[in-house]
């Protein structure tokens, strides 16, 4: 049943965000707005996100501690040893899906801040050249928020 959540949790995205792309591209060759077909490829990859995450919880659920049986003896110590295993496994789980995240979502902003703020800088300097410096420093500014997400997910991971 894991390797089946697995399968789910990499084949559903992917055919999601394909069938999205391609009906957006259908809408633009018909010369519609293509402004709702990007809403709903925004709402289709937030849906996708919510199910990736509930098909890696649940097999990071089931591939935790295996079922004891109750008419054979248990010592604690193997009780301990099988509640820390899956308290283990589950924390590294977590902490691959917030690095993940983190990395993401800094790259998404990095990469927002930059398409607005470069060609803003290109209009600057093009009107007056010694404005270079300036307008330079804005889209480094930008371009940190991604480095800045890195940074964190590093540490997220040296911390698993």
């Amino acid at each position: 049943m894991t390797g089946f959540l697995y399968a789910l949790a990499i084949i559903v995205p992917a055919v999601g965000l394909t069938l999205s792309a391609f009906f957006t591209f259908k809408k633009r060759m018909e010369g519609k707005s293509v402004k709702k077909a990007m809403r709903v490829n925004l709402a289709t990859f937030l849906v996708l996100i919510v199910m990736v995450s509930v098909f890696a919880f649940c097999a990071s659920a089931e591939t935790g501690a295996p079922a004891t049986d109750a008419a054979a003896p248990s010592t604690s110590d193997v009780v301990t040893t099988a509640e820390a295993t899956e308290t283990n496994t589950q924390a590294n789980g977590l902490g691959l899906l917030a690095a993940g995240l983190v990395t993401g979502l800094a790259g998404i902003g990095g990469g927002i801040a930059v398409a607005a703020g470069a060609p803003a800088a290109i209009a600057a300097t093009s009107e007056d050249p010694k404005s270079f410096g300036k307008s330079l420093i804005f889209v480094a500014l930008g371009e940190s928020i991604a480095l800045y997400g890195v940074v964190i997910s590093i540490l997220i991971l040296n911390k698993v």
